[in-house]
């Protein structure tokens, strides 16, 4: 059974170390605030000029001024930092965010990603994800495996053998999640390699899905979220 937006952030989340400065992409990625491990110290930053986000506020301590790069309504932890946008990317472009969990619309074999516009569709800005990838440590994307094709037909596979959408960074990406599998990228073969799989999802099923060539681990496990 294909992971959920919510099981997708708890599979991301287990990604986190203590310690981590962890910048978190719009949509899916936004999401692992709220599944940090018990007794985890991590620092979630934001490009507009927060550091220390805490989970999304219940309907009683929402803050109309405090909000992410997203513009969706967040809280701040103690000891949280503000500061502006300018500062906020001297950090990221001086390779002081330890991780960043991205969403994507197309991931390539080779590690490739593209995420911040489709030709012909108008867009605000590429924001800061190419900032993002070429400034952080480790670079992790969630995403669905497929898109739904808009006739009814077979899905659109996302994870493609070279990416058709204007490119967010080259070679990139170092871990894969999808709601069918996760997948780390193998520097020294230069692909992914399947890792995980999500609950009674098969690796016949996930190749169905995918357009990219890529490795099996030996020891396959099933997502634990």
């Amino acid at each position: 059974m294909p992971l959920t937006r919510d099981q997708l952030a708890m599979r991301a989340a287990r990604e986190l170390r203590d310690g981590f400065i962890v910048n978190l992409g719009i949509g899916i990625p936004t999401l692992v605030a709220n599944y940090i491990p018990k007794g985890m110290d991590v620092w979630l930053q934001s490009e507009n000029g927060l550091l220390g986000i805490g989970p999304f506020p219940t309907d009683d301590k929402v803050d109309a001024d405090l909000i992410n790069a997203g513009k969706q309504t967040i809280t701040a932890r103690p000891g949280s930092s503000f500061f502006s946008s300018a500062e906020s990317f001297a950090m990221i472009r001086g390779g002081h965010i330890d991780m960043c969990i991205l969403g994507a619309m197309q991931v390539s074999q080779s590690g490739d990603l593209a995420n911040w516009m489709v030709p012909g569709k108008l867009v605000k800005g590429m924001g800061g994800a190419m900032d993002l990838v070429a400034g952080v440590r480790r670079v992790i994307v969630v995403m669905e495996h497929s898109a739904k094709a808009k006739d009814g037909g077979k899905p659109v596979a996302k994870f493609v053998s070279q990416c058709s959408l204007p490119l967010t960074g080259k070679r990139c990406v170092h871990m894969l999640i999808t709601d069918l599998a996760a997948f780390s990228f193998d520097e020294a073969k230069s692909r992914f390699v399947l890792i995980e799989l999500a609950p009674d999802v098969t690796i016949e099923q996930v190749r169905e899905q995918t357009e990219a060539a890529f490795d099996v681990a030996a020891n396959v496990t099933t997502v634990s979220v």
